[in-house]
């Protein structure tokens, strides 16, 4: 990608480097992010020509030298991270928000291409069974992973996703399955409509008074959690009047502009309001675990797969909300 158009360009494979493992890519999932890059809103940021694409699976094609542990051909993830090691952030621990973080994909080289070197330090093991396709979706899954376990969501809590975009439904699924009764809040219909064929409780926000739902649901008390997944103005202003006593309050998307929120109640009602950014590796180890059992509704989240040459469509679908989850069959193995 460069000056905001999309290209496919053939290049020469480079060898892995010391430390590097060379991933045939078999699939890469398109996300917000990759809009905004395409659309030039991150041009702050990136550095054109990129390659961009984090949401990878593939095999190990070629093992560089001091790389222990893989061997040509086991199935792989990549977690898109990469930190220094010496900052605050990482000497306390929480190196997956290292002050000086390169995600993959962005700051440097991503998945959308056939041959992929990356440091093996932030490739992840798949197990043998995974669908690559399926298996195409353990980072959107991992920060779900990560935002609910952020949430110290607890078995019986009544959640609120307020937007039922790809994350927003990955949030509910992993919700779900920590034991949690969960509502999704979501204005297109179409995907109202898929989310509540998975079983989920759905509102439209646009047209029922969300507060008085959420009241109606929690008997009077309301959400012990709420997750802002939509990136919406209104939608965080929602957040403090859906949210019990003590409730927390998740923000998951990403706001490109300050946003009002009611202080007042954040006090009156002593709420937590919680950042979730990214993931560790257990999220990624967990969301393996997921999709290997099922409980993420991968066929239900992709709309499609097509060929890499179609990217630049697939980026248009999506950006016109006419797509859930597109996966880009880079390898050209087959299409759904």
């Amino acid at each position: 990608m460069g000056g905001g158009r999309l290209e496919t360009v053939s290049v020469d494979v480079e060898p892995p480097g010391p430390g590097e493992l060379q991933i045939a890519v078999a699939y890469c999932g398109l996300c917000g992010t990759d809009l905004h890059i395409v659309h030039g809103n991150m041009d702050a940021r990136v550095r054109t020509p990129l390659v961009f694409g984090h949401e990878t699976s593939g095999t190990v094609a070629a093992v560089g030298a001091g790389v222990e542990g893989w061997k040509v051909g086991d199935p792989l993830t990549v977690m898109p991270l990469i930190w220094d090691g010496t900052c605050a952030a990482c000497l306390a621990g929480h190196q997956h928000i290292c002050q000086n973080l390169v995600f993959v994909g962005i700051d440097s080289p991503g998945g959308l291409q056939q041959r992929w070197n990356v440091p093996a330090s932030i490739a992840v093991p798949l197990p043998a069974g995974l669908d690559l396709r399926t298996a195409a979706l353990v980072e959107p899954a991992a920060v779900a992973v990560h935002d609910v376990r952020r949430s110290e969501l607890q078995v019986g809590d009544r959640a609120v996703v307020l937007g039922g975009g790809p994350i927003g439904v990955l949030i509910a699924a992993v919700a779900r399955e920590a034991g949690a009764h969960v509502m999704v809040a979501e204005v297109d219909a179409s995907r109202r409509s898929r989310i509540a064929e998975l079983g989920f409780e759905v509102i439209d926000p646009s047209s029922a008074d969300m507060v008085a739902e959420v009241e109606r649901w929690t008997g009077g008390v309301g959400a012990d959690v709420v997750f802002e997944v939509s990136g919406a103005a209104a939608a965080v202003r929602a957040t403090t009047a859906l949210a019990k006593v003590r409730g927390t309050i998740v923000v998951v998307a990403i706001h490109s502009a300050p946003r009002e929120i009611d202080l007042q109640r954040v006090f009156w009602r002593e709420l937590r309001l919680l950042g979730a950014r990214v993931y560790q590796r257990s999220d990624f180890e967990r969301a393996v675990e997921l999709l290997g059992r099922g409980v993420i509704p991968a066929d239900a989240l992709i709309s499609g797969v097509v060929p890499i040459e179609e990217t630049a469509s697939a980026v248009a679908d999506l950006s016109a909300g006419r797509a859930m989850k597109i996966l880009v069959d880079v390898a050209g193995e087959g299409r759904a």
